[in-house]
């Protein structure tokens, strides 16, 4: 009997779905053979194929959002909001893929035609997480395959089931069984995919241990694309605001949305001491009062369980770390089912500790760190190796001006939460949250690699110098055509 894979729900506990271990070799040979047919289908032929796809997910909605729901513990209302994102992603890739990888022709003198087109890379591995289980890997997928390449996709060990529906939702759509294959298996089948030689690239989306033991693992491989998207350990500075109340609803908002297992959650609150106690109390009465349930729960709640007891074992360490090592708390983290990965959310006050863990705490864990000084706001926002996104709430626009050429992100805003980056955009980091290549809109930039030419519909050629006549006795500078 083959190996097996078990997904179980983290609101529950239940066995939700199993499926055999992946043979890798087996995957990728199949995927690397039906390329090139369908890189020469016609770019519009690849997209109505893909609109088919967005049809379908449409059509099956429901059974997706609620396989999401189930899967990952979120609630199901968040689950509909990313199947409606991966529905969305193609029209936007689509657009992409036409604006950032257009064809470019510019005549010549005596008809030669300069051109810039582009060619796909191949095969390519896509790496999913656990957090989006279908948003994210879907936004490597579809470009990937809009451009022509085939696509060997395994999904989060954690939501295996999510991946294999969002496979079959494209095979049923047009997508070539071959051309889009689904390795499923732990992180030793993941070692070996992307280790494999028939890749010619990589698109990952997890967190900054895997992406840098990847970015070694490629390094002596120029040839293979990478593209790493990874966490962060996000600042949000809270400024002069006389608007305490809404300022606290983006704070929590930024920290606390999909139980703060967003890569792009504020993990850092950097607060204007003057008003900090302010803002703190806001901030606390109102997560007090959100909903921590099960993901079909009534009154929905505002969030659920995070991924798994591993997780929530490490979170709620994590928060016995920091007030043992000087943080003072503003709000416990507890874990009011003893079996289960339900965490009611975390504040904790950092400012006096001498050394604070520049590690991203993927839940609903929020850092508070008090400065005088919008200058020191800054310089705490940029303590971290990470760059992901930032947010300054409150201020004048000169102060953002201030905050948006200094602070070392991918995504800066003014007055928005640190996450729910729009689709329309590039989404990425620096530091230990990317190697430049941002996603979203910019995926088209790594999912095909353009190709120069000079092209003329007769030969011209001359030697202008540098020639023996023919008698070869002198030199000469005539044209020989």
């Amino acid at each position: 009997m083959s190996e097996q894979l078990l997904s179980f729900e983290p609101a529950t506990g239940n066995e939700l779905w199993r499926g055999p271990v992946s043979k890798v070799d087996h995957e990728v040979e199949i995927a690397r053979r039906a390329w090139p047919e369908w890189a020469a289908k016609a770019v519009t032929f690849r997209s109505e194929t893909l609109r088919r796809f967005a049809d379908r997910v449409k059509a099956e909605g429901e059974v997706l959002a609620d396989l999401i729901a189930r899967e990952t513990g979120k609630p199901l209302w968040e689950a509909r909001t990313e199947v409606e994102s991966v529905a969305n992603k193609v029209d936007i890739s689509v657009k992409s893929y036409a604006e950032r990888t257009s064809n470019r022709r510019i005549e010549g003198a005596m008809g030669l035609r300069n051109a810039v087109r582009h060619k796909p890379h191949g095969t390519l591995a896509v790496l999913g997480p656990y957090n989006f289980p279908a948003h994210l890997p879907n936004g490597h997928i579809v470009p990937a395959l809009l451009a022509g390449n085939s696509v060997v996709f395994k999904p989060s060990e954690k939501t295996p089931a999510v991946g294999a529906k969002l496979v079959e939702l494209f095979h049923s759509a047009g997508v070539p069984q071959e051309v889009l294959r689904l390795v499923i298996g732990g992180p030793d089948t993941g070692k070996a995919l992307a280790a494999h030689a028939g890749l010619d690239g990589l698109l990952f989306t997890g967190s900054a241990r895997t992406g840098v033991a990847l970015n070694r693992q490629f390094a002596d491989r120029p040839g293979k694309i990478l593209a790493l998207e990874m966490g962060g350990n996000n600042p949000i500075v809270v400024w002069d605001t006389a608007d305490i109340a809404t300022a606290a609803i983006l704070v929590v908002q930024s920290a606390f949305l999909s139980a703060g297992q967003r890569c792009s959650n504020a993990r850092r609150l950097i607060v204007k001491d003057s008003i900090a106690e302010r803002l703190l109390e806001e901030v606390k009465t109102l997560t007090n009062r959100l909903i921590v349930d099960h993901p079909h729960a009534d009154p929905a709640p505002y969030m659920g369980p995070v991924i798994d007891n591993e997780a929530a074992d490490g979170l709620t360490e994590s928060f016995l770390i920091l007030m043992s090592n000087g943080g003072q708390v503003v709000r416990h983290m507890s874990r009011p089912i003893a079996d289960r990965p339900y965490l009611t959310p975390g504040i904790i006050d950092v400012t006096a500790m001498p050394e604070r863990p520049d590690i991203e705490l993927f839940g609903p864990l929020l850092q508070v760190i008090r400065v005088d000084s919008f200058e020191a706001a800054i310089a705490e926002a940029n303590n971290t190796s990470f760059g992901l996104s930032a947010s300054l709430i409150g201020g004048t626009p000169q102060l953002y001006d201030q905050f948006w050429a200094n602070a070392r992100a991918g995504v800066i805003n003014w007055n928005r939460p640190t996450n729910g980056a729009s689709s329309a955009a590039p989404f990425g980091g620096i530091g230990l949250s990317g190697n430049h290549r941002p996603s979203a809109f910019y995926a088209a930039d790594y999912c095909a690699y353009p190709v120069a030419s000079a092209e003329s519909d007769a030969m011209r050629a001359s030697i202008g110098v540098g020639l023996r006549d023919p008698e070869g006795s002198q030199l000469v500078t005539k044209k020989y055509l």
